[in-house]
């Protein structure tokens, strides 16, 4: 990742952890959702949520009950998930979000993901279990329902830009390609002319390949639809016409 991209993740990353929940149940479910270990444990961040938490240190113990707690509680838990265990990475207009979890947590965190919406695929890295998003849907999906805000929607310009970047060089490059096949079809076609012209053949042509003919040398840029549309006929017949004046030149110059 770039300096910028990094300082992103990290704005994003600092917003989540300084929620400061209002009511008790989230606080427990925040606790809980940090309390699994992970790879962040003992981080000074995590640290630092902890002794704001100190007050509820008698949840540490108890494991969350997602079934039966309220939406609010669960998000605060799997923002905790997140704080303690996740890793988000933005490179290349490319967004990644993964979890490294215990592997006999890794089911479970598995399923509370797929409950809200959000399945992730799942796969073991070194003896842990690794929880992965790839793609912008689902991650902003995650960020802004763990409470994301001000540096997420910062994330998803940077994402939009990038994808319209994306689209419009595709379109340039097609645009290219087009322009280089039009122009390569044009030389072809003008050499066809060129030694019909020189063996008499052309003047032995009907009267539509002929203006056809004229039209292209006139013209040696136009598009078939250009040419159609000074010859008064259809982009087929140009089209027709022209093949067939190449498909003679080959044959004449084969003899």
């Amino acid at each position: 990742m770039t300096d910028a991209e990094r300082d992103l993740v990290g704005a994003i990353r600092a917003e989540l952890a300084a929620i400061e929940p209002a009511r008790r149940c989230d606080r427990r479910a925040l606790r809980a959702g940090l309390g699994m270990a992970g790879p962040r444990q003992g981080s000074r961040p995590i640290g630092r949520i902890l002794v704001r938490l100190a007050p509820e240190d008698e949840a540490i113990a108890q494991p969350f009950d997602w079934a039966d707690s309220a939406t609010h509680c669960r998000w605060a838990y799997l923002r905790g998930v997140f704080l303690a265990n996740g890793s988000l990475s933005l490179a290349g207009g490319r967004i990644h979000l993964e979890f490294v979890v215990p592997v006999e947590d890794m089911d479970r965190l598995t399923a509370q993901l797929a409950s809200v919406g959000l399945p992730a695929n799942t796969r073991i890295r070194r003896g842990r279990g690794v929880l992965t998003w790839k793609g912008s849907e689902p991650v902003i999906s995650f960020l802004r329902r763990a409470g994301g805000t001000a540096a997420l929607l910062e994330l998803e310009s940077v994402l939009v830009t990038r994808q319209l970047q994306g689209q419009l060089n595709r379109a340039i490059n097609a645009e290219s390609a087009n322009l280089n096949r039009s122009i390569a079809s044009s030389r072809r076609q003008l050499a066809s002319i060129e030694v019909l012209a020189a063996t008499g053949e052309l003047a032995r042509l009907p009267t539509p390949v002929r203006s056809v003919a004229k039209a292209r040398v006139d013209a040696p840029e136009a598009s078939l639809t250009e040419l159609a549309r000074t010859l008064g006929t259809s982009r087929g017949v140009v089209q027709r016409g022209l093949d067939q004046l190449e498909q003679l030149a080959l044959h004449v110059g084969a003899e």
